[in-house]
């Protein structure tokens, strides 16, 4: 696959024939929302097997084969040179497509109210192929021990169909939000506990789940240790039923990190107990902070770095957003951005003739617009390039896999590039 970043006086049908691909494969592939009215800075996947590569100044064979991860000499019998000769500035070079690497998906799915929105099973529908697993979000633990049950429609029809794990993911919100007095009673009582673990086990068999996944925030520091011995509790249980366990971990880049999100989350006990953690590496920029990217590359590195520190690689699986936000200026606090998707984040580009930029340092694109009432935004997003830096640390760095929070949000360009870079593990 290649990814073309549109340039000033650019058409579809020159970007086409200069890639030897169509309009129609071109349109189709990255389901364009505005094929008749580009914008300079959109990011595009071209179908093609394989990429190329254009020289820049300072480059040499050697230096281009480290970026792309080809030897040298391959480049050069590839492309009928010499892997001596020196390049021309703007001298194309084809990349033959790389190996395909075995990793693991989930993707998350929120329903509101009480059915599952048609749109909604619709996404999950389409994302299920490149998933191993599927998590309706959430089934809701009550100070009782009981479950509040998520509307499912066709979700687990649709996790079965497409070879999907369904993940069973619990989570300690009360009224929509984590309660951490509703994680201290089922952490620390071990009569509701049980009956937690009961009821659990109860519904799993009920649905057909096979990971059952604990998304349990906002803990009190003090109960570290009692949500780690209820998961070696949880764990010896769910071995007899012949199922994973998952955890959902904040993103900390110390055992010792402050803050009610962090303490309680230990990550090597963690990685000691569990088959594999979701670690949450988004919202630096958030809806109700000010306007930045919302997963940059630097930060999520560094939480990867310390994670692999605590436990195996093979155990993580990345947290990844698929959306972004448009936030109103000048920010103020209790002010809300509004969540967008990437193909909503090209529209708004596209509406109001702005270039989109990309910030290097964050691996993230962005822009500018002034709405029609003369207020200033700014909207922070994914496309093509943020993922495809994402998908390449994950290979870096030899993780499990990614999770995606959200399904819903349509960001084609994401899975056209998941299934250019991997064999998607199915259980």
């Amino acid at each position: 696959m290649q990814i073309h970043v549109v340039q000033p006086n650019q058409s579809l049908f020159g970007i086409a024939q200069a890639y030897g691909s169509t309009v129609k494969d071109i349109v189709d592939a990255n389901v364009l929302p505005n094929p008749d009215n580009l914008v300079i800075g959109q990011s595009l996947v071209i179908p093609i097997i394989g990429s190329f590569y254009y020289v820049q100044p300072g480059d040499s064979l050697w230096s281009i084969s480290q970026k792309v991860g080809v030897p040298y000499q391959e480049l050069a019998s590839v492309n009928g040179i010499s892997p001596n000769q020196p390049l021309q500035v703007g001298f194309r070079l084809y990349i033959p497509a790389k190996s395909k690497v075995q990793a693991e998906f989930n993707g998350y799915v929120e329903p509101y109210g009480e059915t599952v929105a048609d749109n909604l099973e619709q996404s999950a529908k389409e994302a299920a192929p490149y998933l191993t697993y599927l998590a309706p979000f959430s089934f809701q633990a009550k100070r009782d021990g009981s479950l509040k049950e998520p509307p499912l429609g066709n979700l687990i029809q649709t996790g079965g169909d497409n070879q999907n794990v369904l993940m069973m993911a619990i989570t300690n919100q009360e009224e929509g939000t984590f309660s951490d007095e509703l994680g201290r009673i089922l952490l620390n009582d071990q009569t509701i506990q049980n009956k937690f673990l009961n009821n659990v086990v109860q519904t799993a068999k009920k649905y057909g789940f096979r990971d059952i996944h604990f998304d349990f925030e906002y803990l009190r520091p003090q109960d570290k240790e009692a949500y780690n011995q209820f998961l070696r509790k949880a764990k010896k249980r769910f071995d007899q039923e012949g199922w994973l366990l998952s955890t959902a971990l904040a993103p900390k880049t110390s055992a010792d990190q402050k803050g009610k999100w962090y303490e309680a989350h230990d990550y090597k006990a963690h990685g000691e107990i569990v088959d594999f953690v979701v670690i949450m590496t988004y919202e630096w920029g958030y809806s109700g902070g000010p306007a930045m990217a919302v997963s940059p590359i630097g930060p999520v590195k560094e939480v990867l770095d310390y994670a692999i520190s605590e436990m195996p690689p093979s155990k993580i699986l990345m947290g990844q957003n698929l959306y972004g936000y448009d936030w109103t200026l000048p920010f103020k606090q209790g002010d809300t951005a509004k969540a967008i998707s990437p193909q909503q984040g090209i529209e708004l580009a596209a509406k109001n003739n702005v270039r989109i930029q990309y910030d290097q340092k964050a691996q993230a694109p962005f822009f500018k617009y002034k709405d029609e009432a003369g207020k200033d935004h700014e909207v922070w997003f994914e496309d093509a390039r943020s993922i495809q830096a994402k998908f390449d640390l994950l290979k870096e760095l030899k993780l499990r896999g990614m999770s995606y929070w959200k399904l819903g949000l349509s960001f084609p360009q994401n899975w056209l590039l998941l299934s250019d870079n991997f064999n998607v593990v199915k259980r």
